[in-house]
């Protein structure tokens, strides 16, 4: 009895003892972060800088990822209180599985247009109310951060991820991922801006060196995050893929630390891109090299999280090769965004977003993207009649929603150019469709089997063969239809770059189709109308001249199909610009020479010997006429612009500029004003000019106008001059040239800046590891 009670007291006082050390254990958001940082083993530090995928699909007993189809997660320490953060691809919606073990139902994302069509709205508010369907969606499947928006710069219009990035203007590239941004973390989630920074080509993207001069990554390369980062904060920032002058950006202090915390004051924690830092996949269980000095950048997380990399941290944690200061705030960043995040507010979920209502949205960004280039005659819009349209070109029938790799959303339903045209009342030459619907499902199904064995999201795409139709048949439907419509459609990924020949180029196939449909139309008199259902920039100056209408649909999310149909029907007044160059010839780019970079076989190292000169500011400074100029878009209607106006004749601190734009045609459209800025070029070389901003009117009715105005800063007029490390406002006289585009300016005037003025003194980085020549600059 004795030695039961001793037994009964022996095991009470263990009791007491557990609660007392459970009391002591710190738990995060009710013990100060350092505490709960202090308390944890070297073990679980590791751990925490580490994504939890070596952990397997379980965890503590527990599905790793509540959300299944998710990129990835951060690591839970459940003593501490510490749960896992979820992140999940974007940025064209959400990317997660469908299906789910034991579960009939399917759990759909919405597909929402891809970043080139997004940028060429130039309407930021219209992308905050994307950024919010977006974000609903994030928020009521469960994940916690978006892996979105990727911002990276088009410097060649060949990059197979160009479709997910904006533009090839740092401004507008900003401007659009700022409202993204907001949009999206206005549900409560996050976002994580990618890839940071200068990650240009797919080819060897996990090695390949680039050499580039300082005065180009501030502002080319980095002018965009800046902007997107300092105006909306999102919660985490990317790392890229590459290595900017000999070392891989995700160990960069002078990138990571100096320039993204110091400088722009970014508040979050940086994450590798999954497998960052290293040669290849292949190097991967050799080494784990990297981990330490991508910490002590300010690289705070490294996705997915392998064992190698864990027992090199532990290691140095241990024996004091990493510093503890630096381990220290890389986990707090985390913890701090964990303490904002829904999991850890517990947030219910409902895994039943409004995906009718997001639909409406994706449809009305859709359409206002879209860009008209070319409409000889007014043929657009194209009013319904009895007698049917013939639809060509096997995209119209199988319409590229949007892009591959982790770009790709798994949406319900994908609207074709032949369905849009039906639900928009259009009669369609049925006869036609017939022969075309078969053949299209048999090439799409031999291409969708390719790509599963090939690697599946990340294989390469491959373009499709049209159907070959005889001269007769196109003849006879020449007479019997009222007009063609072709689709020519493009589509690209992950780890690959697109090729000059049958992709930036019209292949054959498309070149005679072109050919023989717009010979047999026009000789009955008959119009031809040309959809590009594409993701970047493709050649159109050959056979521009052989068609009448040319519509940019890009790849325009689930519902392009009935976005077409909108702008051809005239329902909605086309307003989208290019955010781009469409270029005459792929040799006119000044990163044509050295794209990819040396050696061909095998890339290891490029050099972008052009500097700043990217895009249009190559363009127009050295005077290559494009086929379509950047921020070019034609309307169904004309605006005039007048009566531009400027606070001062001379610059302090800042400067307004005001216009007025009026409708002076026939139908209710809205315009994208741009402003350009010529600067005095003493102390350094400039473009031609530069976009410094940009604003989206109203829906004006004929004769109705609308006053926009700029403002103007010191930073706006500030070029970068290496030799003193600092943004400089040189004095003399600033053009401003206000337009439809790039070289359709309509009104200018002038200011004057008295005295050279400092806008920012920076830190000396991104030293150069070879004497890097560039071509254009002094």
């Amino acid at each position: 009895m004795i030695k039961a009670k001793i037994k009964t007291m022996v095991i009470f006082a263990t009791f007491l003892q557990l609660q007392v050390n459970a009391q002591k254990t710190p738990q995060l958001g009710k013990a100060p972060i350092d505490v709960v940082i202090n308390a944890m083993t070297p073990e679980e530090k590791a751990s925490m800088l580490l994504g939890a995928e070596m952990h397997g699909p379980v965890l503590n007993g527990e599905p790793r990822l509540r959300v299944p189809g998710a990129a990835g997660g951060t690591f839970p320490i459940k003593r501490l209180g510490i749960p896992a953060l979820i992140l999940a691809d974007g940025p064209a919606g959400i990317r997660i599985e469908p299906k789910r073990p034991n579960d009939t139902k399917t759990y759909y994302a919405t597909a929402f247009p891809v970043g080139t069509a997004l940028a060429s709205t130039w309407n930021t508010e219209l992308i905050e109310q994307v950024g919010k369907a977006i974000g609903n969606e994030v928020k009521e499947y469960g994940a916690d951060v978006l892996l979105a928006p990727a911002i990276n710069i088009h410097r060649n219009p060949l990059n197979g991820r160009n479709f997910e990035y904006y533009s090839e203007d740092p401004l507008i590239a900003g401007e659009i991922a700022a409202a993204y941004i907001k949009g999206v973390q206005s549900n409560g989630v996050g976002t994580s801006i990618k890839h940071f920074a200068a990650n240009n080509q797919e080819t060897n993207r996990l090695s390949i060196n680039e050499h580039i001069s300082h005065r180009a990554m501030r502002e080319i390369y980095l002018k965009g995050f800046e902007i997107a980062i300092k105006k909306a904060q999102p919660w985490t920032v990317m790392s890229s893929y590459n290595k900017v002058n000999g070392t891989y950006t995700s160990e960069r202090k002078d990138l990571l630390t100096d320039i993204l915390r110091e400088e722009w004051g970014f508040k979050g924690f940086v994450m590798s891109d999954w497998f960052g830092g290293y040669e290849s996949f292949e190097s991967l269980g050799n080494s784990a090299s990297n981990v330490v000095a991508q910490v002590e950048a300010g690289n705070d997380l490294m996705m997915p999280g392998m064992q190698l990399q864990h027992d090199k941290l532990v290691n140095a944690i241990k024996n004091g090769k990493i510093s503890n200061e630096a381990v220290h705030n890389s986990i707090k960043r985390i913890l701090k965004t964990v303490l904002q995040s829904p999991v850890f507010k517990k947030q219910k979920y409902s895994n039943n977003p409004d995906l009718k209502a997001n639909a409406a949205i994706t449809r009305q960004a859709a359409t206002e993207g879209m860009v008209l280039l070319k409409n000889e005659n007014n043929v657009l819009p194209y009013s319904i009649h009895t007698a049917p349209a013939a639809v060509f070109g096997i995209t119209s029938y199988n319409f590229i929603s949007g892009g591959t790799g982790s770009g790709d959303v798994n949406e319900a339903y994908s609207v074709s150019l032949l369905d849009g045209l039906k639900n928009a009342g259009y009669a369609i030459d049925q006869n036609l469709a017939d022969l075309y619907i078969p053949f299209v499902a048999n090439e799409f199904k031999k291409e969708n089997d390719r790509r599963e064995k090939s690697g599946g999201i990340l294989a390469t795409p491959k373009k499709m063969p049209e159907l070959e139709l005889e001269t007769s048949l196109i003849n006879t439907k020449a007479a019997s239809s009222d007009i063609a419509i072709i689709t020519i459609g493009r589509n690209s990924g992950e780890n690959a770059d697109r090729q000059i020949s049958e992709d930036f180029y019209l292949a054959q196939d498309e070149i005679s189709l072109i050919n023989k449909v717009s010979k047999a139309f026009h000789a009955q008199g008959k119009k031809v109308i040309v959809i590009l259902n594409i993701g970047g920039a493709i050649e159109t100056a050959s056979w521009k001249d052989k068609v009448d209408g040319i519509l940019v649909a890009w790849l325009p999310g689930q519902e392009g199909g009935n976005s077409v149909a909108d702008v051809l029907s005239g329902k909605v007044n086309p307003s989208g610009k290019l955010p781009m160059t469409f270029v005459v010839d792929y040799n006119n780019h000044p990163s044509a020479a050295n794209w990819l970079g040396t050696p061909a076989a095998n890339p290891k190292d490029v050099s972008y010997e052009e500097g700043i000169y990217v895009g249009y500011r190559f363009f127009n400074t050295f005077g290559v006429k494009p086929s379509y100029e950047f921020g070019f878009g034609k309307s169904y209607t004309d605006f005039k612009y007048s009566n531009i106006s400027l606070s001062s004749k001379t610059f302090d601190k800042e400067i307004t500029v005001s216009i007025a734009i009026t409708n002076s045609g026939q139908k209710a459209g809205k315009e994208a004003i741009q402003l350009y800025l010529s600067a005095p070029a003493l102390k350094t070389d400039k473009p031609y000019s530069e976009l410094k901003g940009f604003a989206k009117t109203k829906i004006l009715n004929p004769g109705e106008s609308q006053t926009i105005t700029f403002i103007l800063k010191v930073s706006d007029l500030s070029s970068f001059v290496e030799s003193q490390s600092a943004w400089i406002a040189e004095k003399g006289i600033y053009n401003i040239q206000i337009g439809s585009s790039s070289t359709d300016i309509r009104e200018s005037a002038s200011f004057e800046l008295q005295t050279e003025t400092i806008g920012e003194k920076v830190h000396d980085s991104f030293k150069l590891d070879i004497d890097l020549k560039e071509t254009h600059s002094n």
